[in-house]
This record gives C-alpha cells, sequence and structure tokens, in this order.
C-alpha cells in the first residue's frame, strides 16, 4: 500500500472508531437514564411482578420475589448488573409476563418498522410534492405552502388520529378505525404519523429548493438551454433533497416515539404499545429492552441517512467536472 493510499485510510478508521464510540456511548446513555427514570415511577416493581398494588400480595411474597429478581440489591448493584447483561446481549426477563424481552421484542419490532418505514416514505412524497408546487410559482403558492407545512408540522398524533378516524371510520366508513391484517389497516396509522413530518420535511425541501434555484450552476444551465423542468428535477432537487435527507435520522426516531401514541390509538400491535404497558406496570426489562432496540435502530437509521446523503450529493461530481460551475 502506497504512502497516499495509506494517508487515505486513516481518516477513514478513525472516523469509523469515532463513529462506534458514539453508538456505544449513546446506548450506554440510553440505558442508564431509562433505568433510573423508571425506578422514579411510584410503586414496587415486585408488586407488578405479582399482578399489581391490588394483589394483596403477603410479604413473604414479596420479599421472595425481590430475592429472585435481585430487587432486594441496592440500586447501583441493579444497576451494574443491568448493564452487564446488556453488555452480553441480555435483555433479561419480563417482570410481568415472565417471559424473555428478546424474543418478545423482536416479535413487535417487525410491526413498527413497518408503520415508520411507510409514514416515512409517505411523508417524503407529501413533502416533495408540495415543495416542488409552491417553489418558482409566485409569492402566493409559496405563502400557502408554507402555511401548510407550518399547520402540517403542529398537528398533534392524537388529534390527527381522532380526526382520521371520525372522517375516514365513522363519517365515510372507508376505513377500519383499528388496525387489521390487510393493508387497510395501515392506511390511517401511516397518514397519521406522516402528515405532522411532511410538514418539518417540506419547510426545510422548500427553503434548499429556493436557495438552490438561486444558485449560480442552475443559471449556467438555463443558459445551455435547459427546461425549466429539467432543471428542477435534474440539478436543483438533488441539492435540496440533501437537509432532507439528513433529518431523516432524526426524522426516524421521532415516528418510532409517534408510535407510542398511533399503536395505542389504532390498537397497533407493536414496540409502541409494548413500552407502555411496560411503564404501566413498571416492566423495567421490557422498557429498557424496548428503548436499546429503538436507540440501536436510530442509531443504524443515521448510518443509512449519512451514506444516502454522500450518494446523493452531487457536488464533487458537478464541481469535478465543472459542468454545473
Amino acid at each position: 500500500m502506497t504512502i497516499a493510499a495509506r494517508r487515505g485510510v486513516r481518516p477513514r478508521l478513525r472516523g469509523l472508531v469515532r463513529r462506534i464510540a458514539g453508538a456505544v456511548f449513546v446506548l450506554w446513555a440510553v440505558a442508564t437514564v431509562t433505568f433510573f427514570a423508571v425506578r422514579l415511577i411510584p410503586g414496587d416493581p415486585a408488586e407488578a411482578i405479582l399482578g399489581g398494588p391490588g394483589s394483596q400480595t403477603s410479604p413473604e411474597a414479596l420479599a421472595a420475589v425481590r430475592a429472585e429478581y435481585g430487587l432486594d440489591q441496592p440500586l447501583l448493584v441493579q444497576y451494574l448488573q443491568q448493564l452487564g447483561r446488556l453488555a452480553t446481549g441480555d435483555l433479561g426477563r419480563s417482570y410481568a409476563l415472565n417471559m424473555d424481552v428478546g424474543p418478545l421484542v423482536l416479535s413487535q419490532l417487525g410491526g413498527t418498522l413497518v408503520l415508520a418505514v411507510l409514514s416515512l416514505a409517505v411523508a417524503w412524497l407529501i413533502a416533495l410534492v408540495l415543495a416542488t408546487w409552491s417553489t418558482g410559482r409566485g409569492r402566493l403558492a409559496a405563502q400557502i405552502g408554507s402555511g401548510l407545512e407550518i399547520v402540517a408540522a403542529a398537528l398533534p398524533h392524537f388529534w390527527l388520529a381522532t380526526t382520521l378516524i371520525v372522517v375516514f371510520s365513522i363519517w365515510a366508513g372507508v376505513l377500519p378505525p383499528i388496525s387489521t391484517v390487510d393493508a387497510r389497516g395501515l392506511v390511517l396509522p401511516v397518514v397519521t404519523l406522516a402528515i405532522p413530518l411532511a410538514g418539518f420535511l417540506g419547510q426545510v425541501m422548500r427553503e434548499s429548493l429556493t436557495t438552490a434555484l438561486e444558485s449560480p450552476f442552475v443559471l449556467s444551465a438555463r443558459a445551455r438551454g435547459e427546461s425549466d423542468r429539467g432543471v428542477l428535477w435534474r440539478h436543483a432537487l438533488r441539492h435540496a433533497a440533501l437537509p432532507a435527507i439528513s433529518l431523516s435520522g432524526w426524522a426516524f426516531g421521532s415516528l418510532i416515539s409517534g408510535a407510542v401514541v398511533v399503536e395505542t390509538i389504532f390498537a397497533r400491535p407493536g414496540l409502541g404499545r409494548t413500552l407502555l404497558n411496560a411503564v404501566t406496570v413498571r416492566d423495567v426489562p421490557v422498557v429498557v429492552g424496548v428503548v436499546m432496540v429503538v436507540a440501536l435502530a436510530y442509531i443504524l437509521m443515521t448510518i443509512v441517512t449519512d451514506l444516502a446523503s454522500a450518494l446523493a450529493d452531487p457536488r464533487p461530481t458537478e464541481h469535478g467536472n465543472g459542468a454545473l460551475s
């Protein structure tokens, strides 16, 4: 390997090491905050294991459960034991369901990922249509587009879900009010998550598209006889999409958090409902397991968006050949 090649490899290795270290730190921070946050919820985990405060269990039974699950240990010891299990990939055993957390989380992961990915795709489509329609059509179109984006971004999921159920399920009767096994049951949950996100992505995309259309490379393309449609779709849109692509990692995490509300309202199985039920009964292993899997999915999605941004960035190619300089 030549000296120049070695110099090119070293920054990549350092970047890879920094990314891995950052991922480990994020997972540790998530596990730590989640563990202590759940412990701050009023109530006794031992009572949750035995059926809740109304189970009227004896002090002997509570003591036996605390000893079995290590709840009689100091909180710091429980925390270190939790970290040790997580380091080996062991998510523990559910207090309330009496089953391993790993298989439980994996069984619910697929439904939430499908919901999040479809919602992200629909949000991108709405944002793209709105940004391309409102850009370059005058001040009125820009104001209408900006107003729609602001309203969409401000809509709370629970209100939007309720409104969609009333309109499309109760009044029109065309879509089921709760999730079903067929594709129709996905429509309302996906739209509920997609519309607010489309508002955020649309604002970023429209501003970037406006800036790109005023850039020198667009003037150069038009001077070569490129049509307005060609300038928009072949040149300007690639530049405008970069900030929205970078935001997709954050957007994925936002969709996962929104799934807690949406899955509950539409009675859809997934990580959101599992997390809510676990928090309600103080099932610490399930809460930590779900949050850790979500954090890992967020990290992976961030890496994917970074790669997508690098692939979609037209600047190295365009500046390299001088075509759009």
